[in-house]
């Protein structure tokens, strides 16, 4: 956002490409994780466990990331008012407070409402989105560290 558009809120084809992104990726890797799975399971095999752990653990991250992007989709102009309008604290409270401008980005996901007195509040992206996504990644890094350190150590033993 610059400052000579203090009321712009997220790159509408960057969203719009998230979106699509997400909703294409989180069915196709929960599908990708359920066969992993099912193959570990026959096998059992500890290597392939974790790595269907890992990619549902990804899929969780990915998922929510593009519900909190799907929300900023459906913002217009008027929905990004509304928005700020209704966590404000409704249109009766709105003359005393003005927001002067649009707070947003991508990581963390979020539309915030600036107002004259330096606060901003959050609006649009629900709220425990973001720390949800962040735990779901941090777990999904460390499952797929774990999955590939027992692939590698499965290799050395079977060798």
């Amino acid at each position: 956002m610059s400052g000579d558009e203090p009321y712009a809120g997220h790159n509408p084809v960057v969203v719009l490409l998230l979106s699509l992104a997400g909703l294409l990726a989180t069915p196709g890797l929960a599908i990708y994780a359920l066969v992993t799975l099912i193959r570990a399971g026959r096998k059992r095999t500890r290597p392939g466990l974790l790595k269907g752990a890992a990619i549902l653990a990804w899929v969780a991250t990915v998922g929510m990331y593009t519900w909190g992007v799907l929300h900023l989709l459906l913002l217009d102009e008027h929905a990004q008012a509304a928005a700020c309008t209704k966590v404000l604290g409704g249109p009766d409270k709105r003359s005393e407070v003005v927001v002067d401008r649009y707070e947003t980005s991508f990581v963390p996901l979020r539309f915030g409402c600036h107002v004259k007195d330096g606060k901003t509040y959050e609006a649009a992206v629900p709220g425990y989105l973001n720390p949800v996504a962040g735990v779901s990644a941090v777990g999904a890094v460390a499952l797929t560290a774990c999955a590939a350190r027992s692939r590698t150590h499965h290799k050395e033993r079977t060798a």
